[in-house]
């Protein structure tokens, strides 16, 4: 099992580096590995909120904030998030949607990488409601599947041209933080799955290491848009292995 957590531990620099947790890889890599379905979303969310934590802390402290703009996106995605978390989805269905999920996100990544690096300082705002509706559908979606939803949230800021590319990468961590945590909620509601947890508390440690690796290479050393343009490349990937096993 040693390639699982070498995997995790790329996924979590890659991730950490443009802000995200890396929960829908963790989920398509737990599936191909064969761990039991039943406890995927836990895993996946309790290591983004690993990963994420550290995002939030670093962001925050170096004042890349701006939560004005994130509140009405919360407010809608909080309850959904747990609404989704606590559905019971077949096995076959899960496969299916991370597949659409992951392959989707791989392609807005993909397409916005180049924002990243956008030095432009006339921003467009965001009404209350439509923050809302944004919210609502990511939390519902990230709930269901068990992921945290920035890796939707910030393509869609930058297309929006909603703020500077730090902010929006910093909003996109405290985004995911908060709705892993209420899908967490919501998979405890189905059953209580923290007692297996135990058993992979490794990928929890790697995760904590590469989320602050990611960090310093996102702070420190490489571009950002780089950073996102591997990030994408690693979604595709990742997303490409689900399709072959799902479809061929």
């Amino acid at each position: 099992m040693i390639i699982l957590p070498i995997l995790f531990f790329v996924t979590a620099i890659l991730y950490s580096s443009v802000g995200f947790g890396g929960g829908s890889t963790y989920l398509a890599l737990l599936l191909l590995w064969g761990v039991p379905y039943y406890i995927f979303p836990t895993i996946a969310l309790c290591c983004n909120i690993i990963v994420v934590s550290g995002n939030c802390f670093n962001y925050l402290r170096t004042g890349n904030y701006n939560l004005k703009l994130v509140i009405p996106f919360l407010i809608g995605s909080v309850p959904f998030a747990f609404i989704g978390g606590s559905l019971q989805i077949e096995k076959e269905i899960f496969e299916i949607l991370l597949f659409f999920v992951l392959l989707f996100a791989g392609f807005l990544l993909m397409f916005n990488f180049k924002s990243y690096e956008d030095s432009k300082n006339d921003y467009n705002k965001i009404s209350f409601s439509f923050s809302l509706l944004i919210g609502s559908v990511l939390g519902f979606i990230s709930g269901i599947v068990g992921i945290g939803g920035g890796i939707f949230l910030s393509p869609i800021l930058f297309l929006l041209k909603a703020a500077k590319p730090r902010e929006i990468v910093s909003l996109a961590s405290i985004f995911i933080l908060i709705n892993s945590v209420a899908g967490i909620f919501g998979q405890i509601s189905k059953q209580y799955v923290f007692n297996q947890l135990l058993d992979y508390w490794y990928l929890l440690f790697v995760v904590l290491i590469g989320g602050q690796i990611g960090n310093f290479l996102n702070l420190k050393i490489l571009p950002t848009k780089i950073l996102a343009l591997i990030t994408s490349g690693l979604v595709l990937f990742v997303s490409i292995r689900m399709g072959i096993k799902l479809f061929f």
